[in-house]
């Protein structure tokens, strides 16, 4: 993190891992090598597979036990945007997740010119079992924005309660840097278009602990699928992403410019961005942090989600090969 190095777990070199692609109807094939020291897997999240398959270990399968491989073979029955990341411990939170894309038998609903997957996730340089451990003493260890003796009257209702009206996130911007397709605000992920294109941001909510609210500044986002599922199309100017969600978005940049892809953490403590951007090394305005919300806010959204027909299967035996290791990991950016 700037001139600090981390420890990673990463899929095949690299955090988030690599995304993989199937085709609505294969047979997939996926064979995972454990070089880690620990035992991992890797659950499918979101995806209609036999209980075996699953990846949960104690629940539905033994774990992957170092320096050993296991094969995931499932019919692929579905289509949209899903993700994989470890059961296993709190490596999920330490890098071992990538995105996992299924491309539909017939044709989508929505057109696009071109095509981009947008990982969210929250990093800490703190063992994450430090941070489990420090919540489980103190729920607002990591909560620097708690009211003062001001707001003591106003506050007496929710002592009786032993809750925090600014308990919005339980881990904040203290302790993580949030990233964009692994990356940190100051390196600047870039999608590139060509004005008049439309561009498919496929938006995955990799997060251990955090509710982003996503927006880009000048433009109007229509979502089209969310969690895997086509909707009705719904444009919306923000939208907020919990932990796991997926949401696809389809934007249509009418001015040859760079544009923020701006993700402001739900307790307003941090963000991660990046830019869409005609060409690279452009960067456009970015947003300041708005004020933190308050614990009376409530807010709603309401997507329609229609029925989803699967398609026939068909069989594929290629097996797609996927190395767990720890890498030393250095990424620019500041908290």
């Amino acid at each position: 993190m700037g001139d600090r190095q981390s420890n990673a777990i990463t899929v095949n070199g690299t955090v988030p891992g690599p995304v993989i692609r199937l085709k609505e109807g294969q047979i997939a094939k996926i064979n995972v090598s454990n070089e880690l020291d620990s035992e991992t897997s890797i659950h499918w999240h979101g995806l209609i597979l036999p209980a075996t398959m699953d990846g949960v270990p104690g629940i539905s399968f033994n774990g992957i036990k170092p320096k050993t491989t296991f094969s995931y073979e499932f019919p692929v029955n579905q289509n949209g945007t899903y993700w994989y990341h470890s059961h296993s411990g709190l490596q999920e939170q330490q890098g071992h997740f990538g995105a996992l894309i299924i491309d539909p038998l017939k044709p989508e609903p929505f057109s696009y010119d071109r095509d981009y997957v947008v990982m969210l996730s929250d990093w800490t340089e703190e063992d994450p079992h430090q941070v489990l451990s420090n919540l489980k003493k103190v729920s607002t260890f990591y909560n620097y924005q708690q009211r003062t003796i001001a707001h003591f009257g106003e506050d007496t209702d929710w002592a009786k309660m032993r809750m925090d009206p600014t308990d919005i996130a339980d881990v904040t911007g203290a302790t993580y840097t949030y990233l964009m397709n692994g990356m940190a605000p100051a390196n600047n992920w870039t999608a590139l278009f060509k004005r008049g294109e439309k561009v498919r941001l496929r938006f995955i909510n990799a997060s251990a602990m955090t509710y982003f609210d996503v927006r880009i500044p000048g433009l109007k986002m229509t979502v089209v699928q969310a969690d895997g599922q086509n909707v009705q199309p719904v444009p919306v100017d923000e939208f907020r992403i919990a932990v796991a969600e997926t949401y696809d978005v389809i934007v249509e940049p009418e001015e040859s410019k760079p544009y923020s892809i701006f993700a402001e953490t739900m307790d307003r403590s941090g963000y991660a961005r990046g830019t869409l951007s005609p060409q690279m090394g452009l960067v456009a305005a970015i947003p300041p942090l708005r004020t933190r919300p308050s614990a009376q806010w409530k807010i709603w959204a309401w997507i329609t989600v229609p029925t989803v027909t699967m398609g026939d299967t068909a069989r594929n035996s290629k097996p797609n090969p996927l190395t767990i290791r720890t890498i030393k990991w250095s990424i620019l950016g500041m908290r």
